[in-house]
């Protein structure tokens, strides 16, 4: 097995689901004007790539709960791509990033369509209305088409009750990510909140429920992927974190150290500004959040996180949180090969450069 995340072909089918629902309603929106276009398209380059780590975990929390292979259940794991393209969209908004992936982040996006087409008023305005729009066009789609997979209604009425529930806690964790920011962070256990909610919750325990529930599993299996979720989820937000800010833009698809310029206050930011000294402290205050910050800057702000062990500290949490997530999935027996593929999904998870 190449990687986990092409087990069972999962990736080109997950692809080819997003694809052809896409080019449905790329026809109905041409039906009402030509100038939806641009919306459809933003959607379809953002979806083009990524590593489908939230559908493969419903996908393998439904195979391991006994679900069987079908292309209904492939459905209802694939708008889960949905969910994460309006999550992407939204955040960039929030954060002003202007890439992601590799390009311009819809807002940005937009904006140079705003300006190129020398249309009236503010093309950042214009950008930001038109990717809050995309955001909540996305979705809708997941909505859709997790509620036209072809599930049977009792499968999708135990789905819809974990899928509620992810998406209010995504929301939730949105908005506490947010208020981090407005208050100006440096609180690793407000930081370990954010993460939860934002990141882990909704990256792998609820897709793994979702699975579940679709599957229809009992209770043991529900705990045990409680167990694994929720501290891999973890340990995948902390790699993330290190990555907005030690990892190589050709592979990340944004600039070096572009969570520093946002500001983003993390567990590896909180944890550097508990444990810096008086000077140390100082060179984290002046320099991040600064839009303008170059590289000299960056090359500062990493050596303050290093020398302050925060670096190291996070790594050591990754490790400690996947050792906690392999070890809950040996409380349950798993149909084959989930165990090996959800192994293997842990290891990719926090062991990737992007």
């Amino acid at each position: 097995m190449t990687s986990p995340l092409d087990a069972e072909d999962l990736r080109p089918r997950v692809q080819k689901v997003v694809d052809d629902f896409i080019a449905g309603h790329h026809t109905l929106l041409d039906g009402i004007s030509d100038d939806l276009s641009p919306l459809v398209d933003a959607v379809s380059d953002l979806l083009g790539g990524g590593k489908r780590l939230r559908p493969a975990f419903c996908w393998w929390g439904y195979r391991g709960a006994g679900g069987p292979d079908t292309e209904e259940a492939l459905r209802a794991a694939a708008a889960l791509e949905f969910l994460q393209a309006c999550a992407l969209i939204h955040d960039d908004v929030m954060d002003g990033s202007d890439t992601r992936r590799g390009m311009p982040s819809a807002h940005h996006r937009f904006a140079m369509l705003h300006r190129g087409s020398e249309w009236l008023g503010s093309p950042e305005a214009f950008g930001v209305g038109a990717a809050i729009l995309l955001g909540d066009l996305c979705l809708s789609w997941a909505d859709e088409l997790l509620l036209t997979s072809g599930m049977s209604a009792d499968a999708l009425a135990r789905g819809k009750r974990v899928y509620d529930d992810m998406r209010t806690e995504l929301m939730a964790g949105q908005y506490l990510d947010l208020l981090e920011q407005a208050r100006g962070g440096g609180s690793v256990e407000r930081a370990l909140l954010v993460v939860r909610y934002k990141s882990a919750k909704y990256t792998i325990e609820k897709p793994l429920h979702l699975g579940a529930a679709l599957a229809g599993a009992g209770p043991d299996v529900f705990a045990a992927y409680t167990g694994y979720g929720l501290p891999l989820g973890e340990a995948f937000q902390l790699r993330d974190d290190v990555l907005g800010v030690f990892g190589d833009p050709a592979e990340t698809g944004k600039p070096a150290g572009d969570d520093l310029r946002e500001g983003k206050r993390t567990v590896l930011i909180a944890t550097a500004m508990e444990r810096a000294t008086p000077a140390q402290a100082v060179e984290i205050r002046r320099h991040l959040g600064d839009p303008g910050l170059d590289a000299t800057g960056v090359t500062t702000l990493r050596d303050v996180i290093a020398d302050t062990g925060a670096l190291a500290h996070a790594e050591g949490l990754i490790t400690d949180l996947t050792d906690q997530a392999l070890a809950a999935l040996d409380a349950v027996d798993l149909a084959p090969p989930a165990t090996e593929v959800l192994t293997g999904l842990a290891y990719a998870a926090t062991r990737r450069s992007v």
